[in-house]
C-alpha cells in the first residue's frame, strides 16, 4: 500500500487494505515518518516500511533538489522491500511517498493499481500513467489522462453512512454546514463571520453548523453568540454524516475527500478551492461538479460574507434548484469503491 503525506491520501487506501485484510490477505503500507501514514496504518493494525522522499511540487528549489537527491535511494530501498516482502501488487493513491514505491514497482514487474482521486491526476500518477496493471478514477474526465482499456470510474472509498443518509425534508429554515476540514479555513471562517450581519439584517430564516478548526474556534464562537443567528459553532465536528444529514447546503473546500462524501450523501454545495493545492486540483474538482449542475463555485479571492450571503440566496429562491443539486451530486457517488479496488488488486496478484 502506496502513497502518503496527506489524509486524503492515506484514509482511502486504509479502506482498501480493510477489505484485503477481510479477506485473508497480508497488507503492508509503505510511507515516510512525516506522514500522516506514520500514524495512521499503525493505529489501524497495519505494518509500515519508511522510506525517505520528500515533495517536488511548489516546495522551492532547496527541497526539489533534496528530494532529487533522495528518489535513487528511496526506488532501491522500495525495490528492496517489495522483494522481501513477496509483493503481489502494488495498490498507490499517489503523492510524493508514492513515486519510489511504483517506480521500484514498474523495476520489478509488480502489477501496480492507481487510485486518482482528483479530476487533475497528481504528479505520480499523471507520469505513471502508462505501466499501470489498472487506474481506478473518481471523475469521467480524468480517463483522457490514462490508457482506455487499462482505466475505469470506481470512486473513492467513503464511509457508507455518507449513502445511507435519508433525504432532507425543506423546512422554512435553510441549514448550512460550513466547514475548511479538520484545521478550519481562514477564508471560510471569515467569510461566515462576515454574513451574519446580512443574515439578521435581512432576516433571512437560517441556521449554521460551522466547524472552525482550533485556531479561530474561541474567538468565532464568542462572537456567533451575540451575532443573533441561530446554528452551533464548534471547533470540529466528531459526527459528520449526522452534520451532512442536517444540512440543506455545504460550504467547503474541494478536495478529494470532500468531493466524494458530498457525492455519497447527495448534498448541494458551494465550493471554494485551495488556490494552493498541487496543480490547482481542487479547482477542477469543483468546476466538474459545476458543470454537472451539482455546486456553485467562487473562488477564494471572492469570497466574503456579502458573496456567501448572496449565493445563499440565490439557491434558495428556486425551490426545486437544491433538488435538482442533490440528484446530480448523487451522480457522482460510486458505493462499494473499496470493494472493487480489492477485487482488481487479488485479480492483479493472479497475473
Amino acid at each position: 500500500m502506496a502513497g502518503g503525506g496527506s489524509g486524503g491520501h492515506v484514509i482511502p487506501s486504509l479502506a482498501v487494505a480493510r477489505e484485503l485484510r477481510s479477506r485473508g490477505h497480508e497488507c503492508v503500507f509503505i510511507g515516510t515518518r512525516n506522514g500522516f501514514e506514520a500514524r495512521l496504518a499503525p493505529a489501524a493494525g497495519f505494518p509500515i516500511e519508511y522510506i525517505e522522499i520528500g515533495g517536488l511540487k511548489r516546495v522551492g528549489l532547496v527541497q526539489t533538489l533534496r528530494t532529487m537527491l533522495q528518489l535513487p535511494a528511496g526506488i532501491f530501498r522500495a525495490r528492496r522491500l517489495l522483494r522481501r516482502l513477496a509483493a503481489s501488487a502494488i495498490f498507490s493513491m499517489g503523492g510524493y511517498a508514492a513515486g519510489p514505491v511504483v517506480l521500484a514497482g514498474w523495476w520489478t514487474r509488480t502489477p501496480i493499481i492507481i487510485m486518482e482521486p482528483n479530476a487533475i491526476p497528481g504528479f505520480t500518477n499523471r507520469k505513471m500513467a502508462h505501466v499501470v496493471w489498472r487506474a481506478l478514477l473518481n471523475f469521467p474526465e480524468t480517463a483522457r489522462f490514462f490508457p482506455a482499456d487499462r482505466s475505469e470510474v470506481t470512486g473513492v472509498p467513503v464511509r457508507s453512512e455518507f449513502f445511507n443518509l435519508p433525504v432532507k425534508s425543506r423546512t422554512e429554515c435553510l441549514t448550512i454546514l460550513i466547514t475548511g476540514g479538520s484545521q478550519g479555513s481562514r477564508t471560510l471562517n471569515n467569510a461566515a463571520r462576515e454574513s451574519w450581519q446580512y443574515f439578521r439584517e435581512t432576516q433571512f430564516p437560517v441556521q449554521f453548523i460551522h466547524q472552525t478548526g482550533r485556531t479561530m474556534h474561541e474567538q468565532l464562537s464568542r462572537e456567533f453568540a451575540s451575532a443573533g443567528i441561530a446554528g452551533e459553532v464548534v471547533s470540529f465536528i466528531e459526527d459528520m454524516p449526522a452534520a451532512f444529514a442536517r444540512a440543506d447546503i455545504v460550504v467547503c473546500r474541494s478536495g478529494a475527500g470532500a468531493m466524494a462524501e458530498l457525492a455519497a450523501a447527495g448534498k448541494p454545495s458551494i465550493l471554494v478551492p485551495l488556490p494552493t493545492a498541487a496543480d490547482n486540483h481542487q479547482l477542477h474538482n469543483a468546476q466538474a461538479f459545476e458543470r454537472a449542475g451539482a455546486a456553485r463555485v467562487v473562488l477564494d479571492r471572492e469570497m466574503d460574507g456579502k458573496k456567501l450571503f448572496e449565493e445563499v440566496r440565490s439557491l434558495n429562491a428556486d425551490p426545486d434548484t437544491l433538488d435538482r443539486m442533490s440528484q446530480n451530486a448523487r451522480e457522482f457517488g460510486h458505493p462499494g469503491a473499496a470493494t472493487r479496488a480489492a477485487d482488481l488488486m487479488e485479480e492483479a496478484a493472479r497475473v
